[in-house]
């Protein structure tokens, strides 16, 4: 009698036939739990997202890779304000697609002229200097700043002074983070680049009293998005710009989130009839496609520069110019920024009908806000709001910001504040 075979056991580093099928989809894809799983074992942890693992997203709306449709209330911190894969934006990217792509700076292309003239018009001003992500603009401001500071006012070799203000938040590289007020941002990051000088955010007393013959600059965003979507006090930008101009410093805009479109007109600066000698772009300028930044002056700031001083490889490309230009032809009929405005409006009523008890505060402006709850951690309003289908993203405790897209249908709008109203409840 030939003896029963002894089935060999399965490893227990690995799953079992049963495990492998609960982890893939029906037609053999990975499922959430499975890219999820993937993405902790593999990709590092600064980043904490919600358990949503999207597949496809198409205007206001993204589905994730079960099928599920949410409602897209964030638009990657503006980065989105005309909707995931929008026609226009995406057919000029295939157009210069199927020409050239990269070349570098080490050579001149045809997109590269045009994108920096029409840029350099939206924003009335002369010269732009491209880059990719939002931190490299602000690095390269304070370039800009400085090497100003030191050839054109005079300031001492190795003294410039740049103010900033408690609060912000432009960037997570080691010279940002330096002045940084967040500690999750700042510990363990250290020594910190000096130069910097941080005052309270909405203080023009203690602008004033910190800008003297040393300062070459002040770094101000219009509205601090990452700190709760918070609006300075009327009246703040316009000090800001008036002591600027008179102790000789530059005013340096961050409107990486607050620009192009997203208060309800094409630059924050704009509601008080405030221009900054710089402004700082990126997010939104790349249509959700590519990453585009940039800063954007006269030619007697950007002008300090010579060959060799500043670059990058990828800044200024020709797929990033090119969707870079139909951003900024987009932006130009001014559509965008009445919807904002409009909607904007529509937004901020409903949001101020949220009951006292559970709704401390709603800040913001067009068609960005900041909720913050009295109790409800943002976090748990978050999975609460997800559950229902509509995606948002908290910050600093109890607030949730809200940022659709700029396109976004005024129904599918009041549907998620409903969802929003449901939960404060």
């Amino acid at each position: 009698m030939k003896p029963t075979p002894v089935k060999e056991p399965t490893p227990v580093n690995e799953p079992t036939p049963v495990e492998e099928m609960i982890m893939a989809g029906s037609n053999g894809t990975p499922t959430a739990e499975q890219l999820r799983a993937q993405a902790a074992a593999h990709g590092a942890h600064n980043y904490h997202p919600l358990p949503v693992v999207i597949a496809e997203a198409e205007g206001a709306w993204v589905t994730d890779v079960n099928g599920r449709r949410y409602l897209d209330l964030l638009a990657a911190y503006s980065a989105i304000n005309f909707g995931h894969r929008h026609p226009r934006l995406m057919a000029a990217a295939r157009r210069q697609l199927d020409r050239v792509t990269l070349v570098s700076r080490a050579f001149e292309h045809d997109q590269f002229g045009p994108f920096c003239a029409e840029l350099a018009e939206l924003a009335g001003m002369q010269m732009v200097l491209p880059m990719n992500t939002g931190a490299e603009a602000v690095e390269t401001a304070i370039k800009t700043a400085r090497k100003w500071g030191y050839e054109v006012k005079g300031v001492p070799a190795g003294e410039a002074v740049i103010v900033a203000f408690g609060g912000n938040f432009h960037g997570r590289t080691t010279t940002i983070i330096s002045f940084s007020t967040d500690e999750d941002s700042r510990a363990s990051f250290g020594p910190y680049t000096p130069g910097f000088t941080v005052v309270p955010y909405g203080d023009t007393e203690a602008l004033a009293a910190a800008v003297d013959d040393r300062v070459v600059g002040v770094l101000v965003e219009p509205i601090q998005g990452e700190a709760g979507v918070l609006v300075p006090p009327p009246g703040f930008l316009a000090s800001v710009r008036e002591i600027c101009s008179a102790r000789g410093a530059l005013m340096i805009a961050d409107e990486i989130q607050s620009g192009l479109g997203r208060t309800g007109a094409t630059f924050a600066c704009e509601h008080e009839d405030v221009v900054p000698d710089m402004y700082l772009l990126g997010k939104a300028l790349g249509g959700g496609i590519v990453p585009v930044s940039a800063v954007v002056s006269s030619a007697e700031i950007l002008g300090v520069f010579q060959p060799g001083q500043h670059g990058s490889t990828f800044g200024g490309n020709p797929l990033a110019c090119a969707i870079g230009r139909e951003v900024i032809a987009m932006l130009k009929t001014g559509e965008f920024q009445e919807r904002s405005a409009k909607l904007g409006a529509h937004m901020h009523d409903r949001l101020a009908a949220l009951p006292e008890a559970t709704v401390r505060e709603v800040r913001g402006r067009g068609l960005w806000a900041g909720v913050e709850f009295a109790t409800l951690p943002g976090r748990e309003a978050c999975e609460q709001l997800a559950e229902r289908g509509v995606l948002a993203k908290d910050t600093h405790g109890s607030t949730i910001r809200l940022a659709p897209p700029l396109m976004i249908d005024e129904a599918d709008l009041d549907w998620a504040l409903d969802c929003v109203a449901d939960i404060a409840r």
